[in-house]
C-alpha cells in the first residue's frame, strides 16, 4: 500500500513538472513573438504612423497620440498593476472632460462605456477606430511588456472599480492587444459575453491559440465588424 502510494505521489510530481516546464515555454514563447512582432510592426509602419499623426493634428488640435491609465495584471504582492497605454487619438483633445456629459446616452452595460455615434470622435477618427487603427502604438506597450500580442483588453481603473469577483479574473493574466472578445464581435457583444470570452481564452490559451487569434483579428481589422 505505502510503496503504491508513494509511486502515485511520485507520478503527480512528474506530471506537475512537466505541466510547469510546459506553461515556462509557452511564457518564454509567447514573449519573444510579442518582441519580434513589435519590432516588426513598429519599423514597417513608421513612416505611415508619422502620417497619420499630421492628418489628426490639422483635423483637431492637440497631441495626436492619446496616453491613457490602464489596469494590466494583478501582481504577485496582489495589487492591481497599472500602466500608460497609447493610441492615435481618434477624439477631440477635450473627449475626456466632456464624457460625464454623456453618461446617460451610454449604450454599453456594465462597467463599460460605448456610444456608438459617439459626437467626440473626429472624422479620422471614425476611421480609424472602425479598423482598429488607432490601437498600433500599443505595439510600443507590447514591445515594453506591458501588454501582450493577445489577451484580455486591459480596462480602465473605473472599471474596475465595479469588477465582480469573476470579472476580476481577466486580470490573471497579462492584458493584450486583441483577444477572444475583439474577433467574436467587439462593441456587438456584452459586458458578461466580453468576461465570458476571456476567461474562456484563459483556460485555453497556448500558442496554437495565440495563432488561430491574431490571424482571425487581421480579419477584423479589414472588414471593422463589430467597431463603436
Amino acid at each position: 500500500m505505502c510503496e503504491t502510494a508513494a509511486g502515485a505521489k511520485d507520478a503527480e510530481a512528474r506530471v506537475g513538472h512537466v505541466c510547469d516546464d510546459a506553461r515556462l515555454a509557452y511564457r518564454f514563447a509567447k514573449r519573444a513573438f510579442d518582441i519580434v512582432l513589435s519590432l516588426c510592426v513598429i519599423a514597417v509602419l513608421l513612416a505611415p504612423s508619422l502620417l497619420l499623426c499630421l492628418a489628426i493634428r490639422l483635423e483637431s488640435p492637440g497631441c495626436p497620440i492619446y496616453s491613457q491609465k490602464r489596469v494590466g495584471r494583478v501582481g504577485r504582492n496582489g495589487e492591481v498593476e497599472t500602466f500608460d497605454m497609447y493610441k492615435f487619438r481618434s477624439m477631440h483633445a477635450d473627449a475626456d472632460e466632456c464624457l460625464a456629459d454623456l453618461q446617460e446616452l451610454n449604450e454599453a452595460d456594465g462597467p463599460l462605456f460605448k456610444i456608438k455615434d459617439d459626437p467626440r470622435v473626429t472624422r479620422i477618427g471614425r476611421f480609424i477606430r472602425k479598423h482598429s487603427i488607432d490601437e498600433l502604438p500599443q505595439f510600443l506597450n507590447c514591445l515594453l511588456g506591458q501588454l501582450s500580442c493577445v489577451g484580455p483588453r486591459p480596462p480602465l481603473p473605473s472599471e474596475v472599480a465595479q469588477y465582480d469577483e469573476r470579472a476580476m479574473r481577466r486580470l490573471s493574466v497579462k492584458p493584450g492587444l486583441t483577444g477572444y472578445w475583439q474577433v467574436s464581435g467587439r462593441s456587438d457583444t456584452t459586458f458578461d459575453d466580453m468576461v465570458e470570452l476571456d476567461l474562456k481564452y484563459i483556460e485555453e490559451r497556448g500558442v496554437l491559440t495565440d495563432f488561430k487569434v491574431i490571424f482571425k483579428t487581421v480579419a477584423v481589422v479589414f472588414t471593422g465588424k463589430g467597431a463603436c
